[in-house]
């Protein structure tokens, strides 16, 4: 699923896929409020927010992930 991701292929993207993709980049779930998601990881001071609307991720917030993942270098904890 990453590589679709980066590819630019960012519709259509299960939320439960993007909270798997977040959280094996070492994301942990902090808490929800609605349709919110709040994810931090212990390495970066950034947060992340994400949404599951009506199951599916937005693609805006997709983006930014990738954005994260690549400004500081995270790797999957499968293949750290």
């Amino acid at each position: 699923m990453l590589a679709r991701l980066v590819s630019g292929a960012v519709q259509n993207v299960a939320f439960s896929d993007l909270h798997s993709l977040v959280t094996g980049f070492g994301f942990e779930l902090r808490g929800t409020s609605g349709s919110h998601h709040i994810y931090s990881h212990s390495a970066i001071p950034e947060l992340i927010n994400l949404q599951d609307v009506n199951g599916q991720a937005k693609p805006y917030q997709i983006r930014q992930v990738l954005r994260l993942v690549e400004r500081y270098n995270l790797a999957l904890e499968d293949e750290a």
